[in-house]
This record gives structure tokens, C-alpha cells and sequence, in this order.
């Protein structure tokens, strides 16, 4: 893990429905790669550092299909930037992703890499004075908890419909077979319905007449 610091000049905005974001912190359990520690930055406008860290996912990172695994670890790479309403983060996180084709089935191993950008609003500013609980991410005690807005970040980012390839031709639905290893005038005879009685009489018959 490294620290630089550096000057910011980014000015504040905040993002709705990141009601995740907030964290019940205190400076007691101020503990893990997750949480950072803005004492020295808070309340100094234009004052700006920099963190690169490694962080464990929790189970919550993932879909059914696709995810990151958990305990697999996640790069931060970002930028806190003191502002008058807040400390602003930026920045990117990446991390391992595996899952499940949905037309084939295979297994996918593959990363995935979201752009970061929050405010973290002071207790007593006015954007904290003028928006929901649950419409901006606030600092406590100083603190900052960046995997709720990782983690958010992340499932937003992650397809719903998975695949291996994008011209994964699935499995056949027949057999069950993948298309891919399947040779390609390879089909299943299919019979309507309304004859399929009448072919089992016809067949019955015939089979009669050769015993006769």
C-alpha cells in the first residue's frame, strides 16, 4: 500500500440513491483496507491524497451467475479531494471476476474494472442539510468506508446475461449438446404433435403385417 499526497482541484458533486454508502463508523472500529481515515484531510479545501490498496470482497459482490469471489481481492486506486461540502473520492477498482455462461454453461474467468466517483458529505454542510439520508454518502467521524461504493459500483457493471464469447451459439435444445463442438448439419427429427398418434398406429400395422 502506498500514499502520496497531491493537489486537488476537483469541485464537489454528489450522486443519488447511494443510501449504501453510508456507514455506521467510529473512530473505535475504525479497522481494515476498506476504511479510510481523513483527520489530517477533512476541512482543508483543496488538499488531496492519494491511496493504492488491496481489499478482501465480501460475499455480497456478486449475482448468482457472475461475481467476484469472495475474499478475492479488489485494487483501489483513488483520489480523495477535500472540498467545502465533503471529501470527493475518484478513482477506479478493478478485481477477478468468475461465473457461468448463460447460453453454454462454461465456466468465465475474467476482470472487471469500475470508475469511482463519490462525495462524502461533512455531518453539518449544507448538501448533508439539504438531502435525504439515504441521497448522499456521509463522512463519520472522519472516516470513510469505500466498499459500499466499490461494491454498488461493481454489480452495476456486471451483464446480466454473462457470456463466454459474444458468438457463444449455446447448446442445442434437444440434446443439450454445445452448438460450438456439435458438427454442423447435426439436428434432432421433430414430429407434430397431431400426427404422432396416427404414425404410432401406422407403425403398429406395419409391424403387424411382417409378423403375419
Amino acid at each position: 500500500m502506498s500514499e502520496s499526497s497531491s493537489a486537488a482541484s476537483r469541485p464537489a458533486s454528489s450522486k443519488k440513491g447511494r443510501g449504501s454508502g453510508k456507514s455506521a463508523l467510529s473512530r473505535h472500529t475504525a479497522v481494515g483496507p476498506w476504511v479510510i481515515d481523513c483527520l489530517n484531510l477533512a476541512r482543508r479545501p483543496g488538499l488531496g491524497k492519494s491511496y493504492q490498496r488491496m481489499a478482501p470482497a465480501t460475499d455480497g459482490f456478486s449475482f448468482d451467475v457472475i461475481g467476484v469471489p469472495e475474499g478475492a481481492e479488489v485494487e483501489l486506486d483513488v483520489l480523495l479531494s477535500s472540498v467545502v461540502e465533503g471529501v470527493l473520492v475518484t478513482g477506479t477498482a478493478s478485481a477477478p471476476l468468475t461465473g457461468e455462461c448463460s447460453r453454454c454453461l462454461d465456466d468465465i474467468e475474467d476482470q472487471v474494472q469500475v470508475e469511482l466517483t463519490e462525495l462524502y458529505a461533512y455531518p453539518d454542510s449544507a448538501t448533508e442539510a439539504s438531502t435525504d439520508e439515504d441521497e448522499v454518502c456521509r463522512l463519520v467521524d472522519d472516516l470513510i468506508d469505500l466498499e459500499p461504493l466499490v461494491r454498488d459500483a461493481i454489480l452495476l457493471a456486471l451483464p446480466q446475461a454473462p457470456l463466454c464469447s459474444e458468438d457463444c451459439p449455446g447448446l442445442c435444445v434437444d440434446c443439450g449438446q454445445k452448438w460450438a463442438e456439435l458438427d454442423p448439419d447435426h439436428r434432432h427429427e421433430t414430429i407434430d404433435p397431431r400426427w404422432a398418434a396416427l404414425m404410432k398406429r401406422v407403425g403398429g400395422s406395419a409391424e403387424l403385417s411382417e409378423e403375419n
